[in-house]
């Protein structure tokens, strides 16, 4: 699971997990601790996946976002994070596609579109009325895919990227509603 969560961060997750390392444990381990966890929502128990011949394919991990912003204090989130939260909070109350990714072989087999059907239902299920998903500008493929599904873009933010290396400029934030 580990892997295809920082498929969808654009490396952005190994870069985290490789500072957090420093003080002991490889950066997949530490993102395999992190996912393993009960709460939160980078857990397992917010993911669903999809199997092919008997291996992992894709991975969605989706959850309801609170009805209203959460009082951050963006003084102390760390730079890159800000922009990611500012864009979150323009959703509150829907449906957050936190991770959609599959491997790169299996792309184009519809496990994405499938995972996003789920998580479509699943939020219908939670009375949410829309979903939302931050996604680089740079990311053109899952781009093309959440329009295929009915997302629009509703704001961006540009990336702040400490050592972190990705082609994008900007954090795109796409909305569903329905």
């Amino acid at each position: 699971m580990a892997e295809l969560v920082d498929i969808a961060g654009e490396g952005l997750p190994l870069y985290l997990w490789t500072k957090m390392a420093e003080s002991g444990g490889s950066p997949l381990e530490i993102g395999q601790q992190r996912a393993k966890r009960d709460s939160g929502s980078f857990s397992y128990r917010n993911t669903i996946l999809r199997e092919h011949g008997g291996s992992v394919v894709s991975s969605l991990i989706s959850y309801s976002l609170p009805d209203q912003p959460e009082s951050v204090n963006y003084e102390e989130l760390p730079d890159m994070f800000v922009p990611l939260q500012e864009l979150e909070d323009l959703v509150s109350g829907t449906w957050y596609v936190n991770v959609l990714a599959t491997y790169p072989e299996h792309r184009g087999n519809g496990y994405g579109a499938g995972l996003l059907s789920i998580a479509e239902q699943l939020a219908v299920d939670a009375g949410r009325t829309g979903m939302s998903i931050i996604v680089s500008d740079a990311n053109a493929g899952a781009r093309r895919l959440y329009e295929r599904q009915g997302y629009t873009e509703l704001a961006a933010r540009p990336m702040i990227k400490e050592a972190w290396e990705n082609p994008g400029m900007n954090w795109a934030l796409l909305e569903k509603r329905f």
